[in-house]
């Protein structure tokens, strides 16, 4: 099923039962989960490793490169919505939330265009 016909506790559901089959409940601590999101993120940023951002985006033109990394990114997804039924955090609130705090930090008056990092008073200070 597509994003469009697919709901994000149906997701949750899907991986809680994947768990469950297992009996791997007593595996997915918050701790190990959050270890295992950063592995797979490792994993999904080794695809781009060396490449220049004009090579990364002509390198998912190919069909298998662009299914390895989205392969990656599932892994990813999995572990962290394995993390919110491990922690029972309500993803839509806390992703609501997160993005209600990000509009005031980064308001797009402000921020259109530029990022923090690149475009700060940051670039190039110490401390």
């Amino acid at each position: 099923m597509s994003d469009a016909e697919t709901t994000l506790a149906q997701l949750r559901r899907q991986v809680a039962d994947f768990v469950a089959a297992r009996a791997w409940e007593v595996y997915h601590t918050p701790k190990n989960l959050s270890v295992a999101i950063a592995i797979e993120a490792a994993e999904l940023m080794e695809h781009f490793l060396w490449l220049s951002p004009e090579q990364a985006v002509a390198a998912m033109e190919d069909p298998h490169r662009r299914a390895a990394v989205v392969d990656e990114l599932a892994d990813v997804l999995i572990y962290a919505l394995s993390l919110s039924n491990a922690l029972g955090a309500d993803v839509s609130e806390a992703l609501q939330a997160k993005l209600a705090c990000n509009e005031e930090r980064s308001p797009p008056e402000k921020w259109r265009g530029r990022a923090r990092g690149v475009d700060d008073a940051s670039v190039g200070t110490t401390g």
